[in-house]
């Protein structure tokens, strides 16, 4: 029983210790002049962006048009039934708001976070590229750097200060939760099995 008790003790203290790494994470701005800007995919609705997914894409292209960097990389690919990718609706978004088509690359097929990361730090080292800020929402933050940090890129984070689910205590908690649990799978085996990311 005793046992039992020190482990169950063990797990809550690291639970709390990642839960607040994450929300410390989540709540630093790092931008600064790099490489490229990536937009980590979120859900989309038949080539809208969800609000989850236009908080991001919002901060992405500010941070791009204060001149941070001269490459805005998208990512994301699509679900089963849908006509477009994540991508593809970031990219048409930023067109949209001032970023030049020249300016834009990225993946279409991913639909975690580090399959989709893997292939943009293969597309950043094929172009000389190094260091990139990432945005994404503050909760996943810390998984997007660590990751990036693995891939051996130059990882700054910029979270959205405007996404939905930071706004709303129960939904942050929810994001915070399904982030624990990403990191303990990343840690426990290795980075080799990807875990889905949160749309929204």
């Amino acid at each position: 029983m005793r046992l039992f008790l020190l482990g169950g003790l063990a797990v809550a203290v690291a639970a709390g210790a990642a839960t607040f790494q994450i929300w410390r994470q989540g709540s630093a701005d790092e931008q600064r002049p790099a490489d490229a800007i990536v937009v980590l995919g979120a859900a989309q609705y038949d080539g809208r962006p969800s609000p989850v997914f236009e908080a991001r894409l919002e901060h992405a292209v500010a941070l791009y048009k204060a001149g941070l960097a001269n490459a805005f990389v998208v990512t994301g690919g699509k679900l089963p039934g849908d006509r477009t990718t994540e991508a593809a609706v970031a990219r048409e978004y930023a067109i949209a708001h001032g970023v030049p088509a020249t300016a834009i690359f990225g993946e279409d097929r991913a639909h975690n976070t580090l399959t989709s990361l893997t292939a943009v730090a293969a597309e950043m080292e094929q172009r000389g590229m190094t260091s990139a800020i990432f945005v994404s929402d503050p909760t996943h933050m810390l998984r997007v750097l660590r990751i990036a940090d693995d891939l051996g890129m130059d990882a700054f984070g910029s979270p959205t200060t405007t996404s939905p689910v930071a706004s709303d205590p129960f939904r942050r908690a929810q994001a915070t939760v399904h982030e624990l649990g990403a990191l303990a799978v990343y840690f426990l085996t290795g980075g080799t099995q990807p875990v889905e990311q949160t749309g929204g």
